[in-house]
């Protein structure tokens, strides 16, 4: 079954393609609001891919801008009219911050995703009963920890859903394939999530081992995602949450090589599939 095109993704559309055509017309965000005679927080916003874009505003910015050829008038018109309306992660919404909740936007565009864990699986390769035993120590409310869980799965399904669409690299630190959460039933069956996913087209699971020692991102997680005609992100994970791109070239690039020099320390995919594999007959569960 074909999902229907998110609209943050036609958001992203619109946001990548009337940014290009306004600095293309050789104007600035404020003198193309005022020729429109929109506010310059409205074109700021459409520009960040906050909010959709009716018809009627798209083809005012089109006309300013001179965009005039056929196709793409009618590809923007049709993305702006799939730019309206709620991303399939609004009904999470009392559980999403809103730095997360915009790089969900990013992460559903990217082509491909790069990530280091040093402590626990991360949440796109985890279990339903793994995540549950992660959380309970956090004390929350029976509703909100329902949703964090099913937020969780339901990125997951999407990320594996066959599209081809990222390409993942996940390197998990050696103790993050040890430390048992939730029991060794639990994370025996996690352990086997992995090495299943593992086995899907465009997704590499590898393991930092213990021998590989300190390097730059030992004491946090960060994922990388890369697109085809943008710059690269970088989402750093931790309380609040914090994303980065053009504007902290220096700290992109610093986490992009420590991604190299993690990848390069890393056990290649059967190495960490035979170490998974080794520890979860060591739990003695099937």
């Amino acid at each position: 079954m074909t999902r229907q095109i998110d609209p943050s993704l036609n958001r992203r559309k619109l946001r990548l393609a009337l940014r290009h055509a306004r600095e293309s017309a050789g104007l600035t965000q404020r003198e193309a609001a005022e020729r429109v005679e929109w506010s310059q927080s409205k074109l700021i916003r459409v520009e960040t891919g906050t909010v959709g874009v009716s018809v009627v505003d798209l083809k005012a910015l089109l006309a300013l801008y001179t965009v005039a050829d056929a196709d793409t008038v009618e590809e923007l018109t049709e993305a702006a009219r799939g730019s309206k309306g709620a991303s399939w992660w609004s009904k999470y919404h009392e559980v999403l911050t809103p730095q997360f909740a915009q790089y969900l936007g990013y992460e559903g565009a990217a082509a491909s995703l790069s990530t280091y864990h040093p402590i626990v699986v991360p949440g796109h390769l985890q279990t339903r009963a793994y995540a549950e035993a992660l959380l309970a120590p956090r004390d929350l409310e029976a509703d909100k920890f329902r949703q964090i869980v099913d937020l969780r799965m339901e990125r997951q399904d999407r990320m594996f859903d066959g599209s081809g669409r990222p390409r993942c690299v996940f390197v998990l630190d050696e103790a993050a394939v040890r430390r048992q959460i939730g029991g060794k039933e639990v994370f025996g069956e996690q352990l086997g999530h992995l090495l299943a996913v593992a086995e899907l087209g465009e997704v590499s699971v590898r393991v930092l081992p213990f021998e590989a020692g300190a390097q730059y991102s030992t004491l946090g997680s960060f994922v990388l995602l890369s697109f085809p005609d943008e710059k690269d992100l970088l989402y750093l994970e931790h309380a609040a949450g914090s994303m980065t791109g053009g504007e902290d070239l220096q700290l992109l690039g610093r986490y992009q090589e420590c991604f190299r020099t993690i990848t390069d320390l890393a056990l290649d995919e059967a190495a960490s599939a035979a170490l998974i594999s080794r520890i979860q007959q060591d739990l003695g569960v099937h």
